[in-house]
């Protein structure tokens, strides 16, 4: 399936959560805010937030730093 990702459109595997797609990209144990279609979805449905043809996702990383 097609997915946008941080403006970059790639293919995916069907049937994936956004959970999984974190686990994909390598950054599931990293803090994240996640946006599908200009919609946040909060982290407590990662795990069952499946992703659907053509969405649109912006994943954005929390840096700690001074």
């Amino acid at each position: 399936m097609q997915l946008v990702i941080n403006g970059e459109r790639g293919d995916y595997p069907e049937g994936l959560t956004i959970q999984a797609l974190l686990n994909r990209l390598g950054i599931a144990q990293r803090p994240v805010a996640v946006e599908i279609n200009k919609k946040i979805v909060p982290k407590l449905e990662h795990a069952t937030r499946g992703l659907k043809e053509n969405d649109a996702l912006e994943i954005v990383t929390f840096v700690g730093g001074g």
